[in-house]
Parts: C-alpha cells; sequence; structure tokens
C-alpha cells in the first residue's frame, strides 16, 4: 500500500551530491609557495547555494591561506592528514574528525599549515557571501568583497584611515 507520504517522495526530485573524500581540488599556479593549496567546491557541485562548502587540499609545508578571521561563523572538519591549526590561543594538531568552529571576529581568526610528510585534506564551511570582509592580523590588511570584481579592495588598514566625510562635498 502506498501512502501520500511515500507517493510525495517518489516523485521528489534526486538530490545533486557529490563525494569529499573523492573531490578533484584545483590548485592555482598563480599562489605563492607557502599558500599552494587545491580546492574543490563540493558545496555548490552537490546543489548548495546557501552555504559555502568547499574541500581543501594541502600539500606538506603549504597553507590554505593567511592567517585571518571574518564576520561569518566558519567550520572546520579534518578529512585525512594531521595539519596544525594557528589560532588567538597558539597552535595545535589536529587529526582526521577534529571539528573546529571559529567565532565571528578576532576570537575566530585562524590559519591552516600542513607541517606533516603527507597530503592532509579538510572541509571548511560557513553561511559566507558577498558582500564579505576578512581581516589579516600579521599584515594589518582588510579585504573587502562586494560581489564585484572591479570592486574587490585588499588594502592595509593605516590605508583606510579617513574621515568619513572626507573628499566629499
Amino acid at each position: 500500500m502506498v501512502t501520500s507520504l511515500t507517493a510525495t517522495w517518489q516523485h521528489r526530485p534526486v538530490p545533486l551530491m557529490t563525494n569529499v573524500f573523492d573531490a578533484d581540488c584545483e590548485f592555482d599556479p598563480e599562489d605563492p609557495d607557502g599558500y599552494r593549496s587545491g580546492q574543490a567546491f563540493v558545496g555548490r557541485e552537490a546543489g548548495g547555494s546557501a552555504n559555502t562548502v568547499k574541500v581543501y587540499e594541502l600539500p606538506p609545508n603549504q597553507s590554505s591561506c593567511p592567517y585571518h578571521y571574518e564576520y561569518d561563523e566558519e567550520w572546520l572538519l579534518v578529512l585525512a592528514g594531521a595539519p596544525t591549526l594557528r589560532a588567538p590561543d597558539g597552535e595545535r594538531s589536529l587529526k582526521a574528525g577534529d571539528l573546529v568552529c571559529f567565532p565571528v571576529g578576532p576570537d575566530g581568526a585562524h590559519k591552516l599549515i600542513n607541517r606533516a610528510h603527507e597530503t592532509a585534506r579538510v572541509m571548511m564551511w560557513s553561511s559566507s557571501r558577498e558582500p564579505a570582509v576578512a581581516v589579516y592580523p600579521d599584515s594589518d590588511k582588510i579585504g573587502v568583497w562586494p560581489g564585484d570584481e572591479a570592486d574587490t579592495i585588499l588594502l592595509r588598514r593605516a590605508d583606510g584611515a579617513r574621515d568619513y566625510f572626507d573628499g566629499e562635498r
């Protein structure tokens, strides 16, 4: 006997899916040494749009990005390897299965470094969307991604020290 719930389920579209362990990570040849990591947009591949979900491969002695924080909560799940996490309270080694939440703002600052001899694979996700802002404490930079590539900007905080009405008429 088929109930109306079963009939409804049978007629639903099949959701897209991807496998985070099999996803092919693409490397950008322009990335400098120390930041050569590959990424796969697994959330998009699975049909998602509300969250940004990426898998990163970090070869030995490489990082995914500089030490930074954002104004969206971010999450990290280690899938393979033993990367090192730098956070405001210091560094710690991670292992497969470790799940970390980076809170909004300076308390969520982080950098992932692979100091191990084998490639590390991690998944990161957040509700990030444009416009977005990231702060890089080591270099005293702020990055702004408004959604239009022509308006994207990275600047040192001192360069942006202007009065609100500076240049206005």
